[in-house]
């Protein structure tokens, strides 16, 4: 950023553009919104007054730039989004998420781009109001699902519907099941992981099941499916989660040596390479390597109690198409 004030003297060559655009190509690291932000604080003057982002610019224009933009608090906005609603009624509804899309914006987002694509925005322009108990950038959410992964997600309408759901969730009474390819096959049908998770200390944006005092999270384990192809062997897997912890599935089958395919921050390789085996001729073998720009996880079951009227609710979504598409990749090799 300059130092303030600061000031700038348009030149013949410059005469015809947009003040917005001069803007953003005279300040570093600032992007167009944020200049025309500052803009409409009053922060930038035009010859001792303001205009608009749109002023055409004009030979021996001078502009004043006295501060950067002040910071008001990001809040959810409405945006029009499709979204795939499997039910919903006047308390909640429950959403098919697609894989990368943020469920919210993060407590540190700073810009309104971050703050744009996520599922509260289309939430919010779909059904208008929501539950306020999860904050202003977090409205109607009562649990979350990783940005790459998609499947089933449960939202609040209002308060009373919120806190009755979140009860469910602490009370470990809601069922949720998740489909998951991992690497390798599995050597016992159905299992158990039972391991704490905290924060990676060297690398923050992982967790992992190797330090001391993390959360408590439990996962059950059922072999679907082994496949074994030419790309080497994997395991369909359905897990069951008690807790919901962050990236737990995820850790909890990388810590026991069974990585998410796609998911390359726990171990998964980016591109999975066929395998040479012995007497197998080069041309036998697939010619590609194959690869997968999300990770295989899809919630693909959500039981629970309606908050208000008591009902059990259960609903499953199919495999996203992507993900059929490269299990039956790897079937047919």
């Amino acid at each position: 950023m300059p130092d303030y004030p600061a000031t700038y003297d348009i030149s013949s060559e410059d005469a015809g553009r947009r003040l917005d655009q001069y803007l953003t190509g005279q300040i570093p690291d600032v992007s167009r919104a944020r200049v025309q932000q500052i803009i409409e604080q009053g922060k930038v003057l035009v010859n001792g007054s303001g205009e608009k982002p749109s002023y055409k610019l004009r030979s021996g224009d001078r502009i004043l730039l006295t501060g950067p933009a002040g910071r008001e608090p990001l809040r959810a906005i409405p945006e029009e989004i499709p979204l795939d609603v499997v039910y919903e009624d006047e308390h909640l509804a429950v959403v098919n998420k697609p894989a990368g899309m943020m469920v919210h914006a993060g407590a540190g987002a700073t810009d309104d781009e971050r703050n744009r694509g996520t599922l509260v925005n289309a939430l919010l322009h779909r059904f208008g109001a929501l539950s306020d108990v999860g904050g202003e950038l977090r409205p109607g959410i009562v649990h979350r699902l990783d940005r790459e992964t998609s499947g089933l997600i449960v939202v609040a309408k209002n308060d009373s519907a919120h806190r009755k759901l979140a009860e469910q969730f602490a009370g470990r009474q809601v069922s949720k099941t998740y489909v998951a390819l991992v690497h390798g096959w599995l050597k016992q049908d159905r299992g158990t992981i039972e391991a704490s998770i905290s924060r990676d200390a060297i690398r923050r944006t992982r967790m992992t099941t190797r330090r001391s005092g993390g959360r408590a999270a439990v996962s059950h384990w059922t072999v679907v499916e082994r496949v074994g192809s030419a790309y080497g062997k994997f395991s369909l897997v359905e897990v069951k989660i008690e807790t919901g912890r962050t990236h737990q599935i995820r850790v909890h089958m990388s810590s026991i040596g069974h990585p998410v395919v796609g998911d390359t921050l726990y171990g998964a390789p980016r591109e999975i390479v066929p395998v040479r085996r012995p007497g197998l001729k080069n041309s036998a073998a697939p010619p590609e390597t194959l690869s997968l720009p999300r990770n295989f996880l899809h919630a693909a079951k959500l039981e629970f109690l309606h908050p208000v009227l008591g009902k059990p609710l259960r609903h499953t979504a199919e495999l996203p198409s992507e993900l059929f598409a490269f299990l039956e990749a790897l079937r047919k090799q």
